[in-house]
């Protein structure tokens, strides 16, 4: 009988430890929501750019329900809102010219540690190569790199949401 209680003492001790071990993956903050928007204060995405063939005054303030809703023939340039993820920020910006994307930057992925960075050395390319490919926040996610390209594509569409592209 004694065997047998400290067999079980032991295995619940164990269980204990291995379900509460962090890896150092896991970041400072590994218990946070996956994904909420702009805790830097920026209220959203920022419009730069104008908007040919339009007759206001060229330039939109961000707000999508603002303005005319024909940018295709817009120029300028879009940072969409920052996407807190459980490993970090994300936070994109696009150039938009002739109502297309022409260019999608990261201003900002999670970089906590060396494994973050492996992450995005090759996760960010794919994803801004699938960006550029669909001209929409519609791309894939990166295999490994699932967090981070969520926080793109919430990231993506709040700043082609701005630049009122459909």
């Amino acid at each position: 009988m004694r065997r047998i209680t400290l067999w079980l003492l032991s295995t619940v001790v164990a269980l204990v430890l291995l379900f509460s071990y962090k890896t150092s993956t896991m970041g400072a903050g590994g218990g946070n929501s996956a994904i909420a928007s702009g805790s830097d204060g920026s209220a959203g995405s920022s419009w730069t750019g104008t908007d040919d063939g339009s007759t206001g005054s060229g330039s939109s303030s961000g707000d999508p329900s603002g303005g005319s809703d024909s940018t295709s023939g817009g120029s300028g340039t879009v940072t969409g809102s920052v996407a807190q993820t459980r490993w970090g920020p994300v936070q994109v910006r696009i150039t938009v010219s002739g109502g297309k994307i022409t260019d999608v930057t990261t201003v900002r992925v999670p970089d906590g540690n060396r494994r973050d960075q492996e992450i995005n050395d090759y996760a960010v390319p794919v994803l801004r190569q699938e960006a550029l490919a669909t001209q929409s926040a519609r791309i894939d996610t990166v295999s490994g790199a699932t967090v981070t390209s969520d926080g793109y594509r919430e990231s993506l569409q709040s700043a082609i949401d701005a630049a009122h592209l459909k």
